[in-house]
């Protein structure tokens, strides 16, 4: 990688785990973002390989979405709660917290053997699941797929990115829509296991996971070092004061934006079977869930750039809850909700890459640490809401939690106006 004119360090190519590029800026930036995009328009962008990241990505996220379909096996065989169910989504989502740290080592230690290693690594400990008698060591492997998953998601978009040369953004999309196409497949992969072969045969499952790891060490090898980040710890501490503005009512959003999350991302399929549905249709109508929000998560960036970050927001906020009261209107009398589901999944997942954008609009010298923290409330308000649920689904029952969470999220409409202007697309 070629320095920057003026002595400059060339900034370090991060990406967050959505699949969105991310340049960090030495504590001592050049002053010149020009300069920046021009460091890798001589190199091109590499078909083959960026299609290998991005299946490796897809096979690793299929894995990561094994528990929400098995969560009504796992509460039957284990006589589990709500609560504790929830809780094992909460485990396998809180390493993600530690993704900003997991950055900054990847810009000073080579971890692209992390990279081939992690979809052997989450297939193999979410594999075990389907054999694993206590819920005490469910937590452990849950806790350990997690890890697997936050060093996969800081890592592997690096070296899309590295790989797409003068196309990063075409590279980002086939990254992110491929972790979209993971997660509509694990639904259906797990619970075509479970309905045919049976919870005990999962772990043959674990091959996959195998073969991926080998096929990425075989294709990326000779992948370069990722480039190093340079900033100090007063540097970060600055930029952390600086983002609090921005942050403070972009964290009311994913408050009331995690319930809708947390009934349809983790409890639809538990909510579906206690409805009379059979495993397969409840993992079924996750995976249409899930499909819709691949586009979602496409478009809704895009969408953003030529309507307006607020108009998109507003938008989403305002019409998830109708369409949620609609679902639950639907599933009471028995008509197919597949439609609604499509348009529930499109409207919240779409709402991330906006979220994302306003990050990077507004601190510019600082995106990879600034998408970090935001990475990192994001997971942890989740996990916090999903816990939240769990208990409310214990008390009141999974469809008086439906309700009141579609209730909630007609609260994030007035944080929409609190977010700081960054540009006037906004």
């Amino acid at each position: 990688m070629k320095r920057l004119a003026g002595g400059g360090k060339t900034p370090a190519a991060k990406l967050n785990h959505q699949g969105i590029f991310a340049v960090s800026i030495s504590q001592q930036p050049t002053g010149n973002i020009e300069e920046e995009k021009l460091v890798n328009q001589e190199e091109p962008f590499q078909t083959d390989r960026v299609l290998t990241v991005s299946a490796g990505h897809a096979v690793h996220d299929t894995f990561a979405g094994f528990l929400p379909p098995m969560l009504p096996e796992l509460i039957q065989t284990l006589s589990l709660t709500n609560t504790q169910a929830g809780l094992l989504a909460v485990f396998l989502q809180a390493p993600s917290l530690i993704q900003p740290w997991i950055g900054r080592i990847a810009g000073r230690i080579n971890l692209r053997n992390v990279v081939f290693l992690a979809p052997a690594v989450t297939a193999i400990l979410m594999s075990l699941l389907g054999v694993t008698p206590s819920y005490y060591l469910m937590i452990l492997l849950l806790v350990g797929a997690g890890v697997s998953s936050a060093f996969f998601h800081s890592v592997a978009p690096v070296i899309a990115g590295k790989l797409s040369g003068n196309r990063l953004g075409r590279g980002m999309s086939f990254f992110m829509v491929a972790g979209e196409v993971g997660r509509v497949l694990g639904p259906l992969v797990v619970v075509t296991m479970i309905t045919y072969l049976g919870l005990r045969k999962m772990p043959w499952l674990i091959i996959l996971g195998l073969l991926a790891s080998t096929v990425l060490y075989i294709r990326l090898k000779d992948v370069p070092d990722i480039p190093a980040d340079s900033g100090g710890e007063d540097h970060w501490m600055e930029a952390l004061r600086h983002m609090i503005p921005v942050l403070a009512p972009m964290l009311g959003i994913v408050v009331v934006r995690g319930f809708s999350m947390a009934v349809l991302s983790t409890y639809l399929p538990v909510f579906l079977t206690e409805e009379g549905a059979g495993l397969w249709l409840a993992g079924a109508a996750l995976s249409v869930y899930e499909l819709s929000g691949v586009v979602g998560a496409f478009l809704g960036g895009s969408l953003s750039d030529r309507l307006g970050r607020r108009r998109v927001l507003l938008f989403s906020l305002s019409a998830t809850p109708v369409f949620m009261l609609l679902f639950l209107y639907l599933l009471v009398h028995q008509i197919t909700v597949v439609p609604v589901l499509l348009i529930l999944g499109f409207l919240i997942l779409s709402v991330n890459p906006v979220l994302m954008a306003i990050v990077q609009e507004r601190f510019v010298e600082n995106r990879a640490f600034a998408n970090g923290v935001f990475l990192a409330m994001n997971f942890l308000v989740r996990s916090g809401v999903v816990m939240f649920v769990g208990i409310l689904a214990d008390r009141v029952g999974l469809r008086s939690t439906f309700l009141i969470s579609t209730l909630v999220v007609f609260l994030g409409v007035p944080f929409v106006f609190l977010i700081p202007k960054g540009s006037p697309s906004n």
